[in-house]
């Protein structure tokens, strides 16, 4: 497999793997605009030339847009092969570029989002595992982060105590998210439009710098749901899962 990786210059001409459409989709184009904003903070897009979901997007840890203290370790944003590209070795090829790159760039280890069992957008913890990665940290909502340092007198990664105890103080829902996910750009209006049809109490925060996001009340930013202050889950939602979740929680 041939893997290249995006930058500003080839941004426009590059499919963007986890949202695989022209440039004029709102999704396409909200997350290239998130993406042109993070490269000069040393944000690495690398990715199969076919296309598909096959890619492995990261940046130092100081300018990760979650809460969490992990001086010069470097933070997976995301780490995605699916479909006909999974069981050839590839996810190996993109986490052993992150490697030879972070150790070339004198980071001191890799660290990454994941929970004791698979969820949703979030990485395998039994790949994290095979890997040699280990949790360094759990929230209170179960979310977890894994670190894999290159020495070991590293000082582990861990979350800042606003995501550690995730917990908002307001009734209804509330979504906080952010555009690093190309999918919010057409769900959550969708969302914010089913909730107000129903009446369901319904408010979206999309985070929009990088200092609200390392202080945000969840260990997750690009999709975290409340129900009344306590954290429900960070899958991305249509109308159809929405409705069915109100549903369960009445």
């Amino acid at each position: 497999m041939e893997y290249i990786r995006v930058t500003k210059e080839n941004l426009e001409k590059e499919h963007i793997c986890c949202a695989i459409s022209s440039n004029n989709d709102v999704q396409v184009s909200s997350k290239k605009a998130w993406l042109a904003d993070r490269f000069d903070d040393g944000l690495v897009f690398l990715k199969s030339i076919e296309r598909g979901k096959c890619f492995i997007e990261y940046i130092p840890a100081e300018f990760a847009w979650n809460p969490i203290e992990a001086k010069e370790y470097m933070y997976i944003d995301c780490l995605w092969v699916s479909g006909s590209f999974k069981g050839h070795g590839y996810s190996n090829d993109l986490l052993g570029a992150c490697v030879d790159d972070s150790k070339k760039k004198g980071r001191k280890g890799l660290c990454i989002l994941s929970a004791a069992k698979k969820r949703p957008f979030l990485a395998d913890p039994k790949y994290l595992k095979y890997k040699g990665f280990t949790v360094c940290d759990e929230a209170d909502n179960g979310i977890q982060l894994w670190h894999f340092p290159f020495s070991q007198d590293s000082e582990p990664p861990r979350f800042k105590d606003c995501a550690k105890h995730p917990h908002i103080e307001e009734d209804g829902y509330v979504l906080y998210y952010t555009n690093q996910c190309p999918f919010n750009a057409k769900y959550v209006p969708i969302i914010e439009q089913v909730a107000k049809e129903h009446s369901i109490p319904f408010r979206a925060i999309r985070i929009e710098s990088r200092e609200d996001a390392q202080n945000a009340p969840t260990p997750v930013t690009t999709y975290a749901l409340f129900l009344n202050g306590k954290y429900l889950t960070n899958e991305q939602m249509n109308d159809s899962k929405f409705l069915k979740l109100t549903n369960t929680q009445v």
